[in-house]
């Protein structure tokens, strides 16, 4: 084709056609479509069990930024806090008002509550 326009295939309008579906929705739908014998779905399970255990015990070794991710993730108060003083501070002109926005959001929140709970220097 020389307009520089590619084709589109069969499996490309597909995957447009189901960008958007519900997941629990898509996964009804696959596992309807997936005829698997009950070794198969034995084999499946135990898969995922190990995958899910794997994740588990990595995440236990997470790196201090991890943890602060983590510890402060946006279910928090203080997650909130944090994401918003970050956003703030993108705008703020001078070092005066900044100290002042740091000050103002740093004491809104109940940052005592999670001390000690990690062994991380950006947690504690």
């Amino acid at each position: 084709n020389h307009s520089g326009e590619y084709p589109i295939s069969k499996e490309i309008m597909n995957i447009s056609k189901y960008w958007l579906i519900d997941e629990k929705e898509a996964m009804t739908k696959l596992v309807e479509k997936a005829h698997m014998s009950s070794v198969q779905k034995a084999q499946v399970r135990e898969r995922a069990y190990g995958l899910v255990e794997k994740v588990r015990k990595n995440r236990l070794k997470k790196s201090g930024i991890d943890a602060f991710m983590i510890e402060y993730d946006l279910s928090s108060e203080e997650g909130i806090v944090l994401m918003c003083l970050a956003e703030a501070l993108l705008r703020v002109p001078d070092k005066y008002t900044i100290d002042l926005l740091i000050k103002d959001k740093l004491t809104s929140a109940a940052w005592k509550s999670h001390v000690g709970r990690e062994k991380h220097l950006f947690v504690n």
